[in-house]
């Protein structure tokens, strides 16, 4: 097993075990938006990575597009337990918090695009990657354009 991914799978049984409501997690509601606007972060610079590839700005290198594919993977299920009620505020908009179904359907939708896009990245298959990056960036966008501060 590849050293990232023993690191990926530890990272998820972390959290996995150490999920639960964000009042327990977050001792300040500053606390979680720094939480999760961190894991966004991290999780666009990945992604940007493999657009640049995409987009035939960057060259492709099967193994770097992988592993920034299982990163944003990996971190697609974190920031979600960060946006627990009193921890409003940051670039998140009042929506998340009074249409929380239409926010969780979002997440989860991401999720699984991003879960596609890893699936392909680790497949090798160029033009793969391509739709499912651009399915993925898709639910991005529409979660931002519902729910980001511009």
């Amino acid at each position: 097993m590849k050293l990232h991914h023993i690191v990926l799978a530890t990272t998820a049984t972390v959290v996995a075990l150490t999920a639960g409501p964000a009042s327990a997690q977050f001792q300040k509601p500053e606390d979680a938006i720094k939480y999760r606007q961190s894991v966004f972060t991290v999780m666009a610079n990945s992604f940007g990575k493999i657009g640049a590839v995409v987009k035939g700005e960057a060259p492709y290198n099967k193994d770097e597009v992988a592993k920034n594919a299982a990163i944003v993977a990996t971190l697609s299920s974190l920031p979600w337990q960060a946006f627990g009620a009193g921890t409003e505020g940051g670039k998140a908009q009042p929506g998340i918090w009074t249409d929380g179904a239409k926010f969780k359907s979002n997440s989860e939708k991401m999720q699984l695009a991003v879960a596609d896009l890893n699936k392909a990245a680790q497949s090798g298959d160029l033009e793969s990657i391509k739709k499912t990056f651009g399915a993925a960036g898709q639910t991005c966008k529409t979660c931002h354009d519902d729910f980001k501060k511009k």
